[in-house]
């Protein structure tokens, strides 16, 4: 099993940043993508950004140059830096990680900005 705990979610108003953290922790070897997922209300969750332990990165045409993910192998613990944030960032954002075949989620933060 794979415990992913959030952490830095809170109130920003608009253009402003939040940097979000996910620690894993368990069984932890071979997970291999990790990332981040938003879900507003009424709406269903959607993919923000992932990162594999490589390194290569995806992102969601709305976030591309504005977010940033990143990755601590060492400390398996994976990052998403949010600039430029817009009310429709408004979400609870979920971590992600992927192990063999199983994925596992956090609890979610949530994120509001702020008009």
């Amino acid at each position: 099993q794979v415990q992913l705990v959030e952490s830095g979610g809170g109130l920003v108003q608009a253009g402003g940043s939040l940097r979000l953290s996910c620690a894993a922790s368990g069984t932890i070897f071979s997970i291999n993508t990790m990332g981040w997922y938003r879900q507003a209300p009424g709406k269903q969750r959607e993919l923000v950004a992932t990162i594999t332990s490589g390194g290569s990165t995806i992102y969601t045409d709305s976030v591309k140059g504005r977010f940033t993910i990143s990755r601590d192998n060492a400390q398996n613990t994976v990052y998403l830096l949010m600039n430029s944030l817009k009310p429709e960032d408004t979400a609870v954002y979920y971590c992600n990680a992927k192990r063999l075949a199983a994925m596992y989620w956090g609890q979610g933060t949530q994120v509001t900005v702020s008009s």
